[in-house]
């Protein structure tokens, strides 16, 4: 969509699965409304599906100025196809300037499409979010107030600030996790818009005849305390000494990519820029080097403790706390002193 409406509202994408909001579009909201705020204009929030009106209510709570609810039987189970032409035709409709999605499995697959269909550009996972004026460098105009989408690349070793000021909506990806989760006002009150579509059996090339879905084996978003152990941890046998710490103090086992990818512990567990992004009042890394993907994933941690015997270790560049020493000694010590005070 070449037509640039600076005026246009901010969108959060509000995913639902089977009646059931997903996290990761609340969490935007809190990102999103500051956005809306600084450009002066609405926060709103398609949701499409069958019978989801009473979700709109939540969005509202937290933080959303208008829902545009979009029910149809045929919206029922997510299609590609069924959900793009909805999404499309209300973007078009009502032209948001800026257009925001969680980077889950249906964001990834979702935005896009729509990107594709509306000509537009798309940055996906994004870390964070800001709005600022860009000069191009080709006639010197200067655009105001634009997304900043801010994110890792070339594999973690940068962070990248990508813009988009001719082709709008502006539209992101935005990592789960990365985002705090607003506190609901429930005493805030927006506005509810029902939308229609048109749509027939021919828009959905699949027919849906069971669906599997295995939940994660363990919630590291939400888990106050966490204990992971890293390469360094020496063989999936050992690693029960990361298991034993996180027990005894009541939190969540959990590992870096280098970690998973050797086998040591399921791939649920992992932390990063290619796993789960925390925000847990504790963190401890026992034998994680530090690469700076890992530490994306953690930069938000209260506080971090770290144990490594290697005293150059990255991890240390970040941990309010550094144990250097033989995490099979180190380990222990820390489970006997934690039950003994018990």
């Amino acid at each position: 969509m070449i037509d640039v409406n600076r005026r246009g509202e901010v969108w959060v994408f509000a995913e639902q699965h089977k009646g059931h909001l997903e996290d990761t579009p609340i969490e935007l909201m809190s990102k999103a409304r500051r956005l809306a705020d600084t450009l002066g204009v609405k926060l709103a929030a398609p949701i499409l599906g069958d019978k989801v009106k009473d979700l709109a209510t939540r969005l509202i709570h937290c933080g959303a100025d208008k829902v545009y609810v979009v029910e149809h039987p045929l919206l029922r189970d997510y299609q590609t196809n069924s959900y793009a032409k909805a999404m499309f035709d209300l973007i078009h409709k009502h032209k948001p300037q800026i257009v925001l999605y969680g980077a889950t499995i249906t964001g990834r697959d979702l935005a896009p499409r729509i990107a594709s269909a509306a000509k537009a550009g798309l940055t996906a996972d994004c870390t964070d979010l800001q709005i600022g004026d860009h000069k191009t460098v080709k006639d010197g105009k200067l655009h105001k107030k634009l997304l900043f989408q801010i994110r890792p690349a070339f594999g973690g070793n940068i962070i990248a600030t990508i813009i988009n000021h001719d082709r709008w909506p502006q539209m992101a990806t935005v990592r789960e996790g990365v985002m705090p989760m607003p506190e609901p006002d429930v005493t805030r009150r927006g506005e509810i818009v029902k939308e229609s579509v048109k749509l027939t059996q021919e828009d959905l090339p699949l027919e849906i005849l069971a669906e599997h879905k295995r939940p994660k084996k363990v919630n590291l978003k939400a888990a106050r305390i966490i204990v992971a152990g890293g390469a360094g941890v020496g063989g999936k046998g050992n690693f029960k000494l990361v298991w034993d710490l996180a027990n005894c103090l009541g939190g969540a086992p959990a590992a870096s990519r280098a970690a998973v990818d050797l086998g040591f512990i399921d791939k649920d567990h992992q932390v990063g820029q290619t796993g789960t992004t925390v925000r847990p009042s504790l963190y401890i890394a026992v034998g994680i080097s530090g690469a700076i993907q890992h530490q994306a994933g953690i930069s938000q941690s209260q506080k971090i403790v770290a144990i490594n015997n290697d005293p150059e270790a990255p991890i240390f560049g970040v941990a309010h706390y550094k144990i250097i020493g033989d995490l099979n000694v180190v380990v222990p010590k820390m489970i006997k002193a934690i039950k003994e005070k018990d």
